[in-house]
């Protein structure tokens, strides 16, 4: 936890970095298509998390992060035509976890959750029109 959001702008920048680095090095569009969108899913999203840091406004990236899992699994699910109710129940479960630990631990409101769960998912189902 940093206690300035201007804090939040450096690792974000790196977390870039890194991952415009596996997109276009290791994970390539045609050896795994799947997970190459989720990551360039993910770049879109800490994309938007690093702008809004400038905008000095904070979304919560654990709940980024748990609900583009999310939304992948359920596509994964989707584009293999499996049954995997199970994960996703306990991914859905996961999102309910990490939110309320955050609320607990007092380090996001609850709009910066909902800010930081729109950032993580609503990339992920733009992609997920590409790859489906």
């Amino acid at each position: 936890m940093v206690p300035e959001v201007s804090q939040r702008k450096i690792p974000l920048i790196i977390h870039c970095f890194l991952l415009i680095l596996l997109v276009r090095k290791s994970i390539t569009l045609d050896r795994y298509p799947e997970l190459h969108f989720f990551f360039l899913g993910a770049l879109m999203s800490t994309l938007q998390a690093l702008v809004l840091s400038f905008f000095k406004t904070k979304a919560s990236l654990h709940m980024m992060g748990i609900s583009s899992l999310t939304v992948f699994v359920m596509g994964l699910s989707i584009h293999y035509q499996i049954q995997n109710s199970f994960m996703i129940t306990l991914l859905i479960l996961m999102n309910g976890f990490v939110a309320s630990s955050r609320l607990e631990m007092k380090a996001h409101t609850p709009s910066e959750l909902i800010l930081g769960f729109l950032l993580g998912s609503v990339p992920q189902l733009l992609l997920l029109y590409l790859w489906l």
